[in-house]
């Protein structure tokens, strides 16, 4: 979705995941069963630079991760302060969650990915958007005109 979006608003995006698996900081603790808040707000502060870059230039930004610790999308948007933005919600069952998550090239497991579901369900932040029974494509073209 966030890659279908990226194109049509020609934006540069942002993989949280991807940064966090970079500076090796995508192990999940076991105390908490998610990774820590402190190892995203570390990714925050490796990508802000370039996100800011991109702004300054003209370019839309996405920023892409499952977003489940609340203090990090705080912290992007008081770090990037003065930019327009948008917080995207997208919403679904936690059986569904646990499907996707199987088919993608690198599977948290069941567990992570309930315990990650409990933590995102603990607050509601930004524009919500249900996907349940909705294709990318019914998901990107609403979130394309709650943004517009």
């Amino acid at each position: 979705i966030a890659k279908e979006i990226a194109k049509k608003l020609e934006a540069k995006i942002f993989h949280i995941d991807k940064v966090l698996e970079e500076i090796k900081l995508d192990k999940i603790d076991k105390k908490i069963g998610s990774i820590p808040t402190t190892n995203f707000l570390k990714a925050n502060e490796k990508i802000i630079p370039k996100i800011e870059d991109s702004l300054d230039n003209g370019k839309c930004v996405i920023v892409d991760g499952c977003f489940y610790h609340k203090e990090q999308i705080e912290d992007l948007i008081k770090k990037l302060r003065g930019y327009k933005h948008y917080a995207i919600n997208l919403k679904a069952p936690l059986e569904i969650c646990i499907k996707r998550d199987s088919k993608r090239k690198r599977v948290y497991g069941k567990e992570a990915t309930r315990a990650v579901y409990n933590l995102v369900t603990n607050f509601d932040y930004g524009i919500g958007i249900n996907t349940e029974g909705k294709s990318e494509r019914e998901v990107v073209r609403e979130i394309l005109e709650k943004i517009r």
